[in-house]
């Protein structure tokens, strides 16, 4: 008698612990449902006060409204133009990114090793950091012309600089103990830095990298607004010379969409290369 209420206790406690490890389980997808159920409720709502308030509250001349905003972008996709421009943008992004992404790491890395270096060339660094890109763009405007190789010149001078300093920052930032033990072991200079300094330096990197995103996409549109008759900048200046709220709306919000599907993108490479942060986590 005895036994079986012994086996019956450890079966019920079994059963308990696998629903709660299936609750567990669940839970944080039920989480991410709710809070995506929550989030897109509340889009509905402002979508549907905005086509409300507009035309009613507002003059519909200064804020448009959804409809119309979603009629210009139905009518772009319908005749090839969103594509086109959202093309011309993303190559000269990705291209400025991927420039000044790889100059500011390379560098960052290289000076964040050699202190000589890093005194030698700080003044340097530190001024050109501080001039205003945007005062920039007559010049390169007068070297590289108004084509495509303008904006992605514009957009990789903002993204190497933000990448440059947390590139710095995270070498810097080392745990200098465990270098010094890593040495006492007999690593070479190769080992401590494919070891040691490139995956510490990884996070601070990738940081910079999530945040020059949306500076790159800054720098092509900006680029595209000063001088350019193609991209993103172009429809968001040619529809606001046309009076065009619904169209300038319409293109700010195919930026918006970019910059999030970037990020998303950088979160999974993040993910990907550092697997073994969340492992420890």
């Amino acid at each position: 008698m005895s036994l079986s209420v012994a086996n019956s206790k450890e079966s019920n406690e079994k059963n308990q612990t696998a629903v709660l490890d299936e609750e567990v389980k669940i839970s944080p997808l039920k989480e991410k449902l709710k809070l995506a159920g929550m989030r897109l409720a509340l889009l509905v709502i402002i979508l549907l006060l905005w086509e409300l308030v507009s035309g009613t509250l507002v003059d519909k001349f200064w804020i448009s409204e959804p409809s119309d905003i979603f009629q210009s972008l139905y009518t772009w996709m319908l005749s090839g133009e969103l594509f086109f421009h959202i093309g011309i943008t993303a190559q000269e992004m990705f291209i400025g990114f991927l420039i000044g992404a790889t100059g500011g790491a390379i560098l960052g890395f290289i000076l964040g090793r050699s202190e000589f270096l890093a005194k030698l060339l700080d003044p340097f660094i530190m001024a050109l950091y501080s001039l205003p890109k945007v005062a920039l763009a007559p010049l390169f405007i007068l070297w590289f012309g108004i084509g495509i190789e303008m904006k992605i010149v514009f957009a990789a001078v903002i993204v190497f600089y933000l990448v440059f300093f947390n590139t710095y920052a995270g070498v810097k930032n080392v745990d200098s103990d465990l270098l010094d033990n890593i040495r006492l072991m007999g690593a070479t200079e190769s080992q401590i830095l494919q070891k040691v300094i490139i995956p510490s330096a990884l996070n601070w990197v990738f940081v910079g990298f999530k945040m020059s995103v949306p500076y790159a996409l800054i720098g092509a549109v900006v680029g595209e607004i000063t001088a350019s008759n193609r991209g993103v900048g172009f429809l968001i200046s040619y529809s606001a010379g046309q009076f065009d709220t619904a169209g300038t709306f319409a293109a700010v919000l195919i930026l918006m969409f970019m910059s999030v599907l970037l990020n998303f993108g950088l979160g999974v490479l993040e993910r990907h290369f550092l697997r073994w942060k969340q492992t420890n986590n």
